[in-house]
């Protein structure tokens, strides 16, 4: 049977244990101090990311846990994980809710809460495929800013001690309007930092994370698909395990206003086809390189159970907003290398005026307001907050590849 767990050890972060387990260790009572009968609050809780952070603070046996997220299956799921992990601690009050951190509900639930003392938002459009085009690209902000700032505005009633939200790597010199979105985000929830603390990361990739390209892998293989990746874009790596624990640390023992990443040195970025080759020898086959996605559709469909081969894709990116490296800062950023083992820290970000966020705002809320706006009035508003924004549209998009 094939071991997901080992295989990412194995052949994609090539570490048998957390690179964050020392970190976690040296500051064991810290955590336990700050987490231990301490009430959570968990938005988009049912993701990759978000249900890895809730396992790692369960570990320190937090009173109570509010999850919060639109997918119902992944609350299920993330509800029967818990629940049946040897050794794992559940509160007597761990309740999931389906249901948008911008509803009204939401909303009740926090005032008859009284607020709580941890507060962590995973809740994002995470994929570059999500700016297709102007609806997506709209979809893509309300979520990633508007929403967000609804919602920073709502934790000023009663501030938790902690704040956490979660970034991306592609933060860093934006290339995408996802990325640019999280950019924003950062300048959003950090304004704030003077009603509570707040911190937040800017992330590798997690392997195998919910709709990952990687992940789809999995399905394709269980349909008898033909598996594809990009051969040119490197990427960074960390396990569901560590995505949670980059998080909690950042969370519960950083400074507000600090950003944090992993220490990963450039000779640990992968790129997916070389992990995609690993995969399919770790299923017990052998790869069989196709020259178009057609020839592998094809082959695929011949296979019988007793076939030892497999197709694959391997094609240059040539997509609107990929990214060909990352980065997890940029000139000028102040960076503590010493504090933490395997994480930096970014101590000075750029800042902004909330007055000069809140006209942001309304320029984008006006534009939406318009019957035929475009993405690229999106861009170029964009462009107007964040200089540096270096958008190209290729007019090819993820969702015309396999």
């Amino acid at each position: 049977m094939f071991d997901l767990d080992r295989f990412i050890s194995k052949s994609v972060i090539f570490r048998s244990g957390s690179m964050f387990a020392e970190d976690i260790e040296k500051n064991k009572e810290k955590l336990s101090q700050e987490i231990k009968g301490k009430s959570i609050c968990v938005i988009g809780g049912a993701g990759s990311i978000g249900s890895s952070f809730i396992k790692a603070v369960l570990r320190f046996e937090p009173a109570s846990v509010v999850v919060v997220d639109l997918n119902e299956n992944g609350l299920a799921e993330l509800v029967r994980d818990v629940r049946s992990t040897h050794g794992l601690y559940c509160p007597d009050e761990f309740r999931c809710y389906t249901l948008n951190f911008a509803d009204p509900i939401f909303e009740r639930i926090f005032r008859e809460e009284k607020g709580f003392d941890i507060v962590a938002n995973f809740s994002a459009h995470k994929h570059v495929r999500s700016e297709k085009d102007r609806y997506s690209v709209q979809a893509l902000i309300e979520n990633n800013d508007i929403k967000a700032k609804k919602l920073m505005d709502l934790l000023c009633v009663y501030p938790p001690k902690h704040f956490f939200c979660v970034s991306t790597d592609k933060a860093a010199n934006p290339v995408n309007i996802m990325g640019a979105s999280k950019r924003i985000m950062e300048d959003l929830v950090m304004a704030y930092n003077t009603c509570f603390k707040v911190t937040t990361a800017r992330f590798a990739n997690v392997a195998f994370s919910n709709g990952s390209l990687p992940d789809g892998w999995l399905y394709r293989m269980r349909k008898k698909q033909p598996l594809a990746a990009p051969s040119d874009v490197k990427r960074y790596f960390v396990s569901p395990e560590e995505s949670g624990q980059i998080c909690m640390l950042a969370c519960i023992l950083g400074n507000g206003g600090e950003v944090f990443f992993p220490k990963l040195g450039e000779e640990q970025m992968l790129t997916f086809s070389s992990i995609c080759d690993s995969f399919v020898k770790a299923e017990g086959l052998k790869k069989v390189e196709c020259g178009s996605d057609e020839e592998a559709k094809k082959f695929a469909d011949q296979m019988t159970y007793e076939s030892d081969s497999y197709p694959v894709v391997y094609f240059k990116s040539d997509t609107t907003g990929e990214k060909a490296y990352e980065e997890f800062y940029v000139p000028g950023e102040k960076i503590d290398w010493q504090r933490f083992k395997s994480l930096g820290v970014v101590k000075e970000t750029s800042r902004r005026e909330m007055s000069e966020i809140n006209t942001f705002f309304r320029e984008l809320e006006t534009i939406f307001a318009e019957a035929n706006f475009t993405k690229n009035q999106v861009v170029e508003a964009i462009k107007r907050f964040i200089p540096n924004f270096e958008h190209e549209e290729k007019g090819k998009n993820l969702d015309q590849k396999m």
